[in-house]
């Protein structure tokens, strides 16, 4: 029977927090879903536990889509990251369900594979450029054809993207948000400085990325765009806040620097009209954030009309048990551009037993029925949650900014 006879909300904190979902049919096919939502894990925890998890009971795990437009369009209250987080965790353990009742991996049941491995981009981090290029060398060396590149900003303290110490990068690390100080000028003369630097070193074999974090006015984010153009960047993200859409056609009309947005969106209503004005050239929605398999499947399918390619948020903000889902997508979706991968700690691993693999830079998604990737409750237990925050940025001034 695929009918669902339980489901249960796992909180644990293998050296981050994270929601797992785990629904369980009358025949005792068991299916993962990731819910967590960086620094607001809890909120979903309890949307799921209080809200959802119940009217899930007796529901048929094979109707996928009527249990999605069950959750979106029955709720009334539409959209937003805690409802949309936690609709993906059902539609991905539904997912998973789905394909080991097949006896298949998701992906064939996508369609099967359009290639033959995911393109993936790690990053490389430093507190000043020299440490940078080092890192960069050390992961041209584990075969990565893309790296992302970030350095300390000289004067400004809490550089974005760098970890201290050569730590595990992990922003939510306290139980009170930490504040850093932001400077646009500084940062503006020295990003462009950092990606030449990169190129002169290592020349233009590789695909370079930036990560620039919403940080800028449009006008802001075109003058740097411009300022790397001669650095032939694989794509500048987040450049500004992406609440208003049409500021990036400003940023379009001042450079061809490739623009990347969207881990922050959770519906196709917040980048229909970046996709479909041709705005932005890769959309960077994740599967945990987004609705699920599902959703992001139609934002997927809107991108491939207008050009506009995926590159799916992958950080250490979401668990294994999302990026296996991404990369079952990724290896279907024929607009596919690019996969994050930043890797777990071992302690996760001690949580989530994955399939997926990594070599000479492309990820290959398991080929388990299901997602392949499988939870180890006992272990989970062993890391309870603990509170812990995103920081907040503020200007040399003391006013809040963007972080």
């Amino acid at each position: 029977m695929s009918q669902i006879v339980d489901a249960k909300v796992i909180v644990t904190a293998p050296g981050r927090n994270y929601v797992t979902l785990k629904l369980t049919t009358a025949d005792g096919v068991v299916g993962w879903g990731d819910a967590t939502l960086n620094g607001r894990e809890l909120a979903v925890a309890s949307y799921l536990r209080d809200h959802v998890c119940p009217l899930l009971i007796g529901r048929d795990a094979q109707r996928i889509e009527d249990t999605w437009q069950y959750l979106y369009k029955g709720a009334y209250w539409r959209r937003g990251p805690v409802t949309m987080t936690a609709i993906a965790a059902v539609d991905v353990a539904l997912w998973d369900i789905k394909g080991k009742v097949a006896g298949m991996p998701v992906h064939q049941l996508l369609g099967g594979p359009a290639r033959d491995g995911v393109l993936a981009y790690c990053h490389a981090t430093g507190e000043d450029v020299p440490a940078l290029l080092d890192d960069v060398a050390a992961h041209l060396e584990q075969g990565y054809l893309a790296i992302r590149a970030q350095a300390s900003v000289p004067g400004v303290d809490k550089a974005y993207g760098v970890p201290a110490r050569g730590e595990f990068y992990e922003p939510a690390s306290s139980a009170v948000p930490e504040e850093g100080r932001w400077d646009t000028e500084s940062y503006l003369r020295h990003a462009p400085e950092v990606m030449g630097a990169v190129r002169e070193r290592f020349g233009f074999d590789f695909h370079l990325l930036h990560d620039v974090h919403h940080r800028l006015t449009p006008i802001e984010a075109a003058r740097l765009g411009k300022d790397l153009e001669e650095h032939r960047m694989f794509w500048m993200e987040d450049p500004t806040p992406a609440e208003d859409q049409s500021a990036f056609r400003l940023i379009r009309q001042h450079t061809t620097t490739p623009v990347a947005v969207g881990e922050v969106f959770n519906s196709i209503w917040d980048c229909q009209q970046l996709i479909s004005e041709r705005l932005i050239d890769y959309v960077r929605t994740s599967v945990s954030h987004a609705g699920g398999i599902t959703h992001l499947r139609r934002i997927f399918a809107l991108a491939e009309l207008h050009g506009v390619r995926t590159g799916c948020h992958g950080a250490g903000d979401l668990s294994p048990v999302s990026l296996s889902a991404a990369l079952h997508v990724d290896l279907t979706v024929p607009n596919f551009g690019i996969q994050e991968y930043m890797g777990h700690t071992e302690q996760t691993a001690e949580v989530f037993h994955t399939g997926y693999t990594f070599a000479h830079g492309y990820l290959h998604p398991s080929d388990e029925p299901g997602l392949g990737v499988q939870v180890d409750e006992e272990a989970a237990a062993r890391f309870p949650y603990e509170p812990r925050y995103l920081p907040v940025n503020r200007r040399r001034d003391g006013s809040m900014h963007d972080w």
